[in-house]
């Protein structure tokens, strides 16, 4: 045997972390990606004082809270995860954060569209390396039957940060709603909505601290061949090809059904404040709210409804679990913007909302169960590069051309985000049914490597 051989088997002995530091890991992290979802979202709420400010619509509005966040965030997340399937994970999402907050800051400078532009395209690029490392680095802290509930923990982040971007954002322009703009020496007059982004950028110094709390583990599953082999090209390609159908359905099926997360993200408050008439301060404390207990509750719902069943003997439990809840939303999410009076429209968006959510943490937990250690976090990049690029990137822009541009009124955001929503959604579904079968046999597969 091999001297690498022989150090691989003695990882693969050695007993898990303990338990109440991997948790401890876990909410760290949950902190990162709740601190990057609030700098990524606080611009849903700033929509109307900046049109008003940049006068810019609906359409390029959406291209700065979709494509330009996403097209880097998407190209660069593959780089970034083969850099952190060879090397200190824990340091490279250290130096995302801090990337990311001094360009949320920079959005506070902006003075025209494309300055804009480009602050959120950094915001973007500095993001790309917290979740495909974040996941790999689970997988090495928990076994397979708790992985789903500690990625789902950690998922939860999305919607701490969405509820509390919302609610931050809310009371500051509530504060400041009044006030004149203000001088800042060396950085020249700024209004409100600017300082809001200057403020929110801060908020990732303290992460940055905590991040340097966590250990890197010892990567589990690896076989005797150097890193750089194991997460090769060739390798990640031999094993696409394997589990061509199971990937293609798993990453069509979550992508269609994250158009339509990213449209509620990101249209909800405007739904809102055009529909009924609420002001931003009002829109983001109900949603805000609602996003933070709501989505945070499903989605740990959902993590511990997979690990149920995983825990009961199912291979594809985590995907199962996935179906049923995107089952559940689909006639919320496409009825929900249809609602003509306020008090059925959030009871309805509260549902969709724990809906949404439900699945939020289980697409990367079942890439984690299936893929080898050293291609995992290239495998979640990919996952990231196609969805978020086609979800986050052109889902919401979809709501915003189909306002501008076939109904030429605002006011009919309500039906464009139900169109979208209503063909997006049940597709993503069906396509998750059908691959069902192609991922159970792709875990057995990885289970008897």
């Amino acid at each position: 045997m091999s001297a690498e051989s022989s150090q691989s088997t003695r990882i693969e002995e050695q007993p898990w972390p303990s338990r109440r530091y991997a948790w401890y890991v876990v909410v760290v992290l949950t902190l990162a990606y709740t601190c990057s979802f609030i700098d990524r979202q606080i611009l849903t709420l700033l929509i109307e004082p900046i049109r008003r400010d940049l006068d810019i619509n609906d359409t390029q509005f959406s291209f700065l809270g979709s494509l330009a966040f996403s097209i880097f965030y998407t190209l660069l997340g593959i780089p970034l995860a083969r850099l952190a399937d060879r090397a200190n994970r824990r340091n490279l999402m250290t130096a995302g954060i801090a990337f990311w907050s001094f360009m949320t800051s920079l959005c506070g400078l902006a003075r025209g569209f494309w300055p804009l532009f480009g602050a959120r395209v950094g915001v973007g690029v500095g993001e790309a390396a917290l979740s495909p490392a974040a996941f790999s680095l689970l997988a090495d802290y928990f076994p397979r039957q708790v992985l789903a509930r500690a990625v789902s923990l950690y998922s939860t982040g999305v919607y701490f940060g969405a509820g509390l971007a919302l609610m931050i954002g809310s009371t500051i322009i509530h504060l400041v709603s009044n006030a004149p703009p203000q001088h800042i020496p060396l950085l020249g007059e700024l209004k409100p909505w600017q300082l809001t982004f200057m403020a929110v950028g801060a908020l990732g110094l303290p992460i940055v601290a905590l991040m340097f709390t966590i250990r890197e583990p010892a990567r589990r599953g690896v076989s005797g061949v150097t890193d750089a082999e194991a997460s090769s090209w060739t390798s990640l390609r031999a094993f696409m090809a394997l589990n061509r159908k199971a990937l293609t359905c798993h990453i069509g099926a979550f992508t269609l059904y994250g158009i339509a997360i990213g449209n509620y993200l990101f249209w909800s408050p405007s739904f809102i404040m055009r529909t009924f008439g609420w002001s931003a301060p009002q829109v983001g404390l109900t949603l805000g709210l609602m996003m933070f207990v709501l989505g945070t509750l499903g989605v740990y719902t959902g993590g511990w409804l997979a690990d149920r069943l995983t825990k009961a003997g199912h291979a594809d439990g985590i995907l199962r679990a996935a179906f049923m809840g995107l089952c559940c939303g689909l006639p919320l999410i496409v009825l929900t913007p249809l609602m003509n009076d306020i008090t059925f429209a959030l009871i309805g968006l509260g549902a969709a909302v724990f809906f949404l959510a439900f699945p939020q943490g289980l697409p990367a937990a079942a890439l984690q169960v299936m893929t080898p250690n050293a291609l995992r976090a290239q495998m979640t990049a990919i996952y990231f590069f196609i969805g978020n690029l086609i979800a986050n990137g052109f889902g919401p822009m979809l709501s915003g051309l189909m306002t501008d541009y076939v109904f030429g009124d605002p006011a009919m955001l309500r039906y464009s985000l139900a169109i979208v929503c209503g063909i997006a959604a049940p597709l993503g579904a069906l396509l998750l049914y059908f691959g069902l079968p192609a991922y159970n046999a792709a875990v057995q597969r990885a289970q008897q490597a």
